[in-house]
């Protein structure tokens, strides 16, 4: 989260991966994905050097998780790629070509 300043001084919290755009014309309006905008104090250039520090942070951290567990990181499966699709088709039908189901013509 990146933290900003509205026209009346209210400071508040706001989610960087959400903003769809930035305009500055003359103040810094951020439109979110849902439609929603809000008229900040700080300049463009501002927000998007906090925007550039909130993801440099957020793959800092990344970084120093261990990669065996351990710390205060929630035990569980490590994450990873999924597997290709099998060779081996679906119990009661079979497959072409690995994956893709072949064609039936339409009962009427």
């Amino acid at each position: 989260m990146i933290v900003l300043t509205r026209l009346n001084d209210a400071r508040f919290a706001i989610n960087p991966d959400l903003i769809e755009r930035i305009h500055s014309t003359p103040d810094t309006t951020l439109v979110m994905v849902d439609g929603a905008k809000y008229i900040v104090t700080e300049t463009l250039a501002e927000v998007i050097e906090l925007i550039a520090a909130y993801r440099a942070r957020v793959i800092s951290m990344a970084r120093d998780i261990p990669a065996g567990g351990g710390g205060d990181v929630r035990p569980g499966p490590a994450l990873g790629l999924v597997p290709g699709p099998s060779n081996t088709p679906p119990s009661g039908g079979s497959r072409t070509d690995g994956g893709t189901a072949p064609l039936r013509p339409r009962k009427m």
